[in-house]
């Protein structure tokens, strides 16, 4: 095969219709709730005492009035942390709110969440563990079943979910054994039940964990990777370039989807990645916790949302059940300053021409604004529909290079600091020819 031919299969590895449904959700909330929220710890053990979970105030409406007032149009609501302890009344253990003096042991905070996201007008997903501290099969056969009944109740009774989200954690269980996760069962039992639903994991199917915490992507972040990293999603090609071994790869690597680590894959996938961090230090509530600075966390939205990823900010609810006044204060301080760099009053139109190159693989756009203007950010949006290709870019205000890029993919925001009425786009590498679905330009 030559190379040619190999990065014209790559450029056409294409996203399914989910996956494209939750890269234009963009921005999410995860909630962190259960019984550390009582014990002030980040990791539960499973032997909590079912009657310290008492949210006496709850208001779902209230997270999702906080979510939406930052732009999110998600949630993903912790059932099942690794504590083992269920957010809902479930039938195959005695370890959840049905033994809470919440409600006389007669709520449900996965049915009142899923409710409050539906009237609210935003999507709602499900984290539950596969690790789990208080199950007597965990590290049996026996805890797959476990897992998938549990499963199942949430597929099944609380609507329609637009992810469902696992992760590896894998610790001893009560009988020092590890568990072997039957992630193929799992998945198995996502698609006949929510056929809409993107999985999170950390190898795919649609999604894939970007390697860190800290709210970064990377310099070049591509939604069409080896299949040796993500291994649960579906192979689009067939035989490498190069004969290596990519066993090595993890996550956290910077070059997953380089082309010096794809020469080396027997077959490529499309499995975009998410960026997952929470709005202060913990992922559970901690009274002594400030929530992270407006800036960090605008620049982890223009980093993230902004470079070919999805943001899921984790809001944890204080233990009466209702979020702290300061995230609240924060959120809304946080869609305030999206909306003031990215609202219709700020964008700029513009008449966009096609540039001929002679190349196949490079291209040239001119963006004439109506005026001199002081540019703050230009948007990029690559047709990823058909599949992901630009692989480097220059932005030029006259002869001078304003901003020099990679990956573009679903979306990147270059952030600048020009005043002009000209600029180009100058795609200086690409494994196909270049199919842009917009280029936008917001003034500062």
């Amino acid at each position: 095969m030559e190379l040619k031919e190999f990065l014209s299969k790559a450029a056409h590895v294409k996203p399914s219709a989910r996956q494209l449904a939750w890269y234009d959700t963009e921005f999410y909330a995860f909630v962190h709730f259960t019984v550390n929220t009582y014990t002030d710890l980040e990791w539960g053990l499973g032997n909590e005492d079912e009657k310290i979970f008492n949210p006496y105030d709850l208001n779902c409406d209230e997270w999702v009035e906080a979510i939406k007032s930052a732009g999110m149009k998600g949630l993903v609501l912790t059932a099942k942390h690794h504590d083992g302890f269920c957010l809902w009344p479930s039938k195959y253990t005695e370890h959840s709110v049905k033994n809470s003096p919440w409600k006389n042991g007669q709520g449900d905070v996965v049915r009142e969440c899923a409710d409050a996201c539906r009237r609210g007008g935003i999507k709602f997903g499900v984290y539950l563990s596969p690790w789990d501290r208080n199950s007597k099969y965990y590290g049996t056969p026996e805890y797959n079943d476990y897992y998938c009944n549990q499963l199942t109740e949430l597929l099944t009774n609380y609507g329609e979910l637009f992810m469902v989200w696992f992760d590896g954690a894998c610790g001893e269980g009560p009988n020092g054994k590890k568990q072997v996760y039957d992630f193929d069962r799992y998945i198995s039992l996502i698609r006949k039940y929510q056929p809409n639903a993107c999985i999170f994991n950390d190898h795919g199917p649609d999604v894939r964990w970007c390697g860190n915490e800290a709210g970064q992507a990377r310099r070049e972040e591509w939604a069409v990777v080896p299949s040796e990293l993500c291994f649960r999603s579906e192979k689009q090609t067939d035989g490498a370039m190069l004969d290596g071994d990519l066993s090595f790869m993890y996550n956290s690597d910077a070059e997953i989807g380089e082309l010096g680590r794809i020469l080396y894959s027997k077959g490529l996938v499309f499995t975009g990645a998410e960026i997952d961090m929470s709005i202060r230090p913990g992922w559970f509530y901690h009274a002594n916790e400030e929530p992270h600075s407006l800036d960090r966390l605008f620049r982890t939205y223009v980093n993230s949302c902004g470079a070919n990823t999805s943001f899921n900010l984790n809001v944890p609810p204080m233990p009466s059940g209702r979020f702290d006044p300061r995230d609240i204060a924060r959120l809304r301080e946080l869609g305030d300053a999206l909306k003031n760099a990215f609202g219709e009053e700020k964008r700029v139109p513009v008449q966009i021409t096609r540039i001929e190159t002679g190349s196949d693989t490079q291209a040239k756009f001119e963006i004439k604004l109506p005026e001199k203007t002081n540019v703050r950010f230009v948007n990029l949006m690559e047709n990823i529909a058909e599949g992901q290709r630009i692989e480097s870019f220059r932005i030029l205000a006259g002869s001078r290079c304003v901003y020099e890029g990679h990956t573009v993919g679903h979306r990147k925001l270059c952030w600048m600091n020009v005043e002009t009425d000209t600029l180009t786009l100058f795609v200086t590498g690409a494994h196909d020819t270049v199919d842009m679905r917009e280029i936008g330009v917001y003034r500062a």
